[in-house]
């Protein structure tokens, strides 16, 4: 669609207040901020308040009422933060065209040309003619259809005031143009800011907001988002958003909550605020979507949605969200900006964003924070998927995860990521620990082989590991006194054979883990190679091995298990396994009982 033909002036254009728009901007920013300052009350206070003082039927209605209330606040703050940004971007855009309109009229005021209402400009005579000697003659300078794109016509104007007053000309008509097309693209985007009538915003008004919120992004762009310092350190990005002011902060939240809520170096508390608006614009935007993988999706953002809504101890913190690749989510358990203990777990083979993940990831890292948490308060649990983990594809393996190079992009971005975690935590030196299971051990031993290692990481604990790309536990970089290994005697994975032994190898393709493991038994014999690289658990690679719980066989009567490697976490399932993580996790790892190497 094109902008209809311009009815602006250059008159109206000069004359225009854009102070008029950025204070209209003002009062949508304040209804703005009183609807999340609303929002925030219902959730910190009267949810809080109702859950711990009343029970039964009335209390739970009351508490789904307060519940959409927030939702629909949470919509107002969106929306009005998306109208002040417009408003904001349309003075921004419309006062650089007024510049540049008022330096063409200096220009002709400067030469004593007049600039007429249409645009023309009339030029004196001046110079001398060849002939007679007498001045030359003025003229009038017109506007055309394509300022500045007009080809030469191969004859030199004698006026040399011609080409001035045509070069003003076209100045006037391309400021008033652009201007007239910013207007109308900007008045499009106002109209469509508008929410249904009633007081309830369902789904399908979220799948609305997320389409406003990208057209306002995009008219918004010169104005916003060349500012964010998307490939500086997290130290300068920290420096970057401390360095702003409370209206600059309110609207980069409103209108990039998906970028400024997974900017590694941002606070904990701003990264929640942002991802948790950002959380309503994905689940809106997928919802308006068909086909698996958003269905997928959708189910893994809505069961977060309902733990964030559900306000939980340890409170939680959305540290990242996206749907890019096979989706994002990194969820803490406790503040860790203010936590003097923050461990920070890598999942593995099939984590993906999806239903599961949000039930039994999330529990994972709510399980580790509990646990350390009785040991020292001061601790937070980090659940980081911030990578695409290698998926099982109808039971069989993929070929990604037998190789490493998913692990090496995704140790790269959780280095990042910890690198923020240095950067915020605001302790002098805070006690990190890294946690890799699975095929996560392999993208946590990735990162340590990066220059400088994991930042800020103390210890690293491996459970469920393939191995993890190194033969030494010295080799990643904590010093190997501070590795610690949990390898539960029935888990298939900690038992594949390695890439050597090529009798194995089409069983691992053909079969998947199941498959290799049982092969594998038997070819093994006393190797202490695992697919990649060293058993962890082994005394060559010289890592503290904590005791962990058998878990299931592999082969029961009740058949096939590989629950085994799914336990490490769980006080209820394998408590020795539990603990020792959250020793390990706050810093008391001088209380873990050893256990003897394979």
């Amino acid at each position: 669609m094109t902008p209809p033909a311009a009815s602006l002036t250059w008159a109206q254009l000069r004359d225009l207040k854009c102070a008029e728009l950025e204070g209209a901007a003002d009062g949508w920013g304040k209804a703005s901020n009183r609807a999340d300052a609303g929002r925030d009350r219902i959730e910190k206070q009267l949810l809080n308040g109702l859950r711990e003082t009343q029970r039964g039927a009335a209390a739970d209605a009351a508490v789904g009422r307060l519940r959409q209330l927030g939702k629909n606040l949470q919509y107002v703050y969106t929306e009005c933060g998306l109208v002040r940004t417009a408003l904001n971007s349309l003075a921004h855009e419309m006062r650089a065209q007024q510049r540049a309109l008022r330096d063409a009229l200096d220009d002709a005021d400067a030469l004593r040309f007049t600039v007429h209402a249409d645009g023309s400009v009339t030029y004196p005579e001046a110079g001398e003619s060849l002939v007679d000697g007498k001045p030359l003659a003025g003229g009038t300078a017109s506007v055309t259809s394509a300022p500045g794109l007009l080809p030469p016509s191969g004859l030199v104007a004698p006026n040399p005031n011609t080409a001035k007053a045509q070069d003003i000309a076209d100045r006037v008509t391309k400021a008033v143009r652009t201007a007239a097309e910013i207007d109308w693209r900007f008045a499009g985007i106002l109209r469509e800011l508008k929410a249904e009538e009633g007081l309830k915003v369902p789904d399908r008004t979220w799948t609305d907001a997320a389409g406003d919120a990208a057209d306002v992004r995009d008219a918004a762009r010169g104005y916003l988002k060349s500012g964010i310092p998307l490939d500086a350190s997290p130290a300068a990005r920290k420096a970057w958003w401390a360095g702003l002011t409370d209206e600059q902060r309110e609207e980069y939240l409103a209108v990039y909550p998906d970028q400024i809520g997974n900017l590694d170096g941002i606070p904990a508390l701003v990264r929640d605020t942002a991802n948790r608006d950002n959380l309503q614009l994905l689940i809106g935007k997928l919802d308006g979507l068909e086909g698996e993988e958003a269905e997928t999706k959708l189910a893994g953002l809505r069961e977060i949605d309902r733990q964030l809504s559900a306000g939980r101890q340890p409170p939680m913190y959305l540290l990242g969200i996206g749907d890019e690749g096979n989706g994002r989510a990194i969820v803490s358990f406790g503040n860790p900006d203010t936590a003097r203990n923050v461990s920070a777990y890598v999942p593995g083979l099939n984590t993906s964003l999806d239903e599961d993940f949000a039930r039994n990831d999330l529990k994972r890292a709510r399980d580790t924070a509990i646990g350390t948490q009785q040991h020292d308060p001061s601790s937070a649990g980090i659940v980081w998927l911030g990578y695409d983990a290698p998926q099982s594809v109808d039971g069989f393996d993929s070929l990604d995860v037998m190789g490493d190079e998913r692990a090496e992009r995704g140790g790269g971005a959780f280095n990042r990521f910890m690198d923020g975690i240095s950067v915020t935590n605001e302790g002098e030196d805070p006690h990190v620990t890294a946690i890799g299971h699975s095929y996560g051990s392999r993208t946590v031993g990735a990162a340590t082989q990066e220059g400088g290692g994991i930042p800020g990481v103390d210890d690293i604990v491996l459970v469920g590991s393939p191995g993890v790309g190194v033969d030494r536990a010295e080799d990643l970089g904590v010093g190997k006194d501070h590795v610690f290994v949990g390898a539960a005697e029935n888990d298939v994975v900690t038992k594949l054979p390695s890439k050597q032994q090529s009798a194995v190898g089409a069983a691992v393709w053909m079969t998947g883990p199941v498959g290799s493991y049982l092969v594998g038994d038997l070819a093994d014999q006393g190797d202490d190679d695992l697919w990649f690289g060293k058993d962890p658990a082994s005394e060559a690679f010289g890592a503290r091995r904590f005791p962990v719980g058998d878990g299931p066989k592999l082969v029961s009567g009740n058949g096939l298990s590989i629950d085994a490697h799914s336990q490490y976490f769980d006080p209820d399932r394998d408590a020795s396994s539990a603990n020792s993580i959250a020793l390990v996790a706050a810093g008391q790892s001088n209380r873990l009982r050893a256990e003897e190497y394979r």
